[in-house]
């Protein structure tokens, strides 16, 4: 009786030592992983394109803005298939703590019951992003839905993240945030859940909307009202909410990815200042929520 009395507490003090090593050990490396996200300089822009559109959707506008960059931006694309998992292409370059991050999905299709699905999509692939990257803060792009994407994200995944990774700017391109409705007096579903979701948005982000005005109310696709209907899901909620429309030459809904007024609008309001090369000079239309109209030349 007394040696089995005797084994079992010696089984137990050999437990209890393996527990505190393995504890120490996952304590270790916990707290090491923190360390290399919280001194990271590593400070990516991420990029969704919109229904139809591949991984290749900003090619054009990555060489345009790596043009006379004495430090372009690696160029990195990630498509997320229907069985959850991803697919990596391009590479990072030494040095570079600015890549363009471009995350695309095999279902890339319209409605709204694909948006929510390719918001938990981008989710994982975001999730590996951070994990493979090591990041604590970065900027988003979205042209068409890939603005709805990312509202999709923030309002219901992003909040996983936030204590760690900052969301700093977004921008949001042509994004129909009511779908094809000219007026907010005709709601879409998805526009009423994303206001009623609105204060899960974290509050310290600046926010950028841009509408192309082929015409005076339209890009050619998306209507203007549609675009602007996504104030009432960011205004007032964010540290800063501008409006901005572009026109001339490539304001048509799918040229507004390199549309040069563009380029120059990620230049100033997206990438960190020492990544800017030499600006263009371009026309824009700017409303800010918190300043006077402005027309810039």
């Amino acid at each position: 009786m007394k040696i089995k009395t005797w084994v079992l507490t010696a089984l137990g003090i050999i437990l209890t030592i393996v527990l505190v090593i393995v504890s120490l050990n996952w304590s270790r490396n916990n707290v090491s992983d923190l360390m290399r996200v919280h001194n990271s300089k590593m400070s990516p822009v991420i990029m969704i394109p919109g229904s139809s559109a591949t991984e290749n959707r900003f090619d054009t506008l990555v060489k345009k803005l790596n043009k006379n960059n004495r430090n372009p931006h690696s160029l990195i694309k990630v498509k997320v298939t229907t069985d959850d998992k991803l697919h990596f292409s391009g590479r990072l370059r030494q040095g570079d703590n600015e890549p363009i991050i471009v995350v695309a999905f095999e279902n890339n299709h319209d409605g709204y019951s694909n948006i929510k699905k390719q918001a938990r999509w981008f989710n994982i692939a975001f999730k590996q992003l951070t994990k493979q990257y090591n990041f604590n803060n970065f900027k988003g792009i979205g042209h068409s839905n890939g603005g709805l994407i990312y509202t999709a994200f923030l309002e219901n995944y992003y909040s996983s993240y936030s204590n760690q990774i900052k969301i700093k700017q977004l921008m949001t391109i042509g994004s129909p945030y009511n779908f094809n409705e000219k007026s907010v007096h005709h709601k879409t579903q998805m526009l009423s859940d994303f206001i009623e979701d609105k204060k899960k948005i974290p509050t310290s982000l600046s926010v950028y909307f841009v509408a192309g005005t082929e015409t005076y109310n339209s890009d050619g696709l998306v209507p203007l009202g549609s675009v602007m209907a996504g104030k009432y899901i960011y205004q007032g909620q964010v540290k800063h909410f501008t409006t901005i429309s572009v026109s001339g030459s490539d304001a048509q809904h799918s040229d507004l990815p390199q549309n040069d007024q563009i380029i120059d609008l990620i230049n100033r309001y997206i990438l960190d200042p020492q990544q800017k090369p030499q600006g263009r000079q371009g026309q824009q239309g700017r409303q800010d929520s918190h300043s006077p109209d402005l027309d810039g030349k």
